[in-house]
């Protein structure tokens, strides 16, 4: 099994590798990366700045909006998870996040951030027992659960800050009850963050109640996602954040950490981020995954 996912790990960073190579290649021959990032509100471009002026701004922009979670963008993340050493068995779980971000202006001041995340699911067989029950002695893939937030956000910071609060639901979709909870649930979200002199620090929180469904365990979750991350001069962030879990009903955390690196590119005229990352798991219940990687295309759709 180690061997195995010593394979998995080379193939993934390989491919990874491969797939950022050549955009950012192409990015470079159609980008200027050599102005500085500006986090003010200035950064509509100048009459008097030319063409390249403006498009170093807007790239800026583009650059700045990317880490904020309530931002005004229209963004299709396809998050790519490997989690290692899982179970008696030392098994590895992917999971494809397909996270659509679609904002929509609600009023002069307000702002509707719509963030969904729809999870595919491949889980290898988390015991080698020969008298394995099927939960655990054999793999499942398929579709998981959905989470989905709707972020009332104002349109301009208050006091320095970026806000935004409303609901979050949690929907039964999985396709294998080995891969969700058979509950529906809801509870209240929120999102506070600051951007200054190229970072971006903040907090997104979520907490779901389940209130009905067929799955024999509720659901009484704390979500906690701290984040700090830096942009430099050419669209590179390194982030580093927390995505833990509270389990109210087992009593129990988990604790990802990630160690993450991205960089704006743009193919033809389309703006896409790739993002590369290492998780370590600094708690988290018996049997959960010990570590993890991260590769995350995401695709941008700026307004005209």
């Amino acid at each position: 099994m180690k061997i195995r996912h010593e394979r998995i790990l080379f193939a993934v960073t390989l491919a990874s590798l491969c797939a950022l190579a050549p955009s950012t290649t192409q990015a470079q021959d159609k980008l200027t990366f050599d102005s500085a990032l500006t986090l003010a509100s200035a950064d509509a471009p100048s009459s008097s700045g030319g063409a390249e002026a403006g498009q170093e701004s807007q790239e800026a922009e583009l650059a700045k909006k990317l880490q904020n979670p309530v931002a005004n963008l229209i963004s299709a993340p396809l998050q790519n998870n490997w989690d290692f050493g899982i179970g008696p068995a030392d098994a590895m779980k992917y999971t494809c996040n397909i996270q659509p971000v679609v904002p929509i202006s609600i009023s002069k001041d307000w702002n509707l951030i719509i963030r969904t995340i729809m999870p595919v699911i491949y889980q290898e067989a988390l015991s080698n027992a020969t008298n394995a029950p099927a939960s655990v002695g054999k793999s499942h893939s398929g579709l998981g659960d959905i989470t989905q937030s709707f972020f009332f956000s104002p349109k301009e910071p208050v006091g320095g800050w970026i806000l935004g609060a409303g609901p979050v639901g949690y929907y039964p979709t999985a396709t294998d009850s080995a891969l969700g909870a058979g509950k529906w649930g809801a509870g209240p979200t929120v999102v506070a963050l600051q951007q200054k002199n190229g970072f971006t620090y903040g907090i997104l929180a979520n907490h779901i109640w389940s209130y009905a469904g067929w799955g024999s365990q509720n659901v009484n979750a704390t979500f906690l996602q701290p984040f700090v991350s830096y942009t430099t001069k050419t669209y590179t962030t390194f982030s580093i954040n927390t995505e833990s879990t509270r389990d109210w009903q087992t009593d129990q955390w988990s604790v990802p950490v990630n160690f993450t690196v991205q960089q704006l590119v743009k193919i033809g005229k389309q703006p896409i981020a790739f993002q590369m990352g290492y998780r370590y798991y600094a708690d988290g219940p018996s049997g959960g995954p010990d570590w993890g990687l991260r590769f995350t295309v995401t695709f941008l759709f700026p307004k005209k």
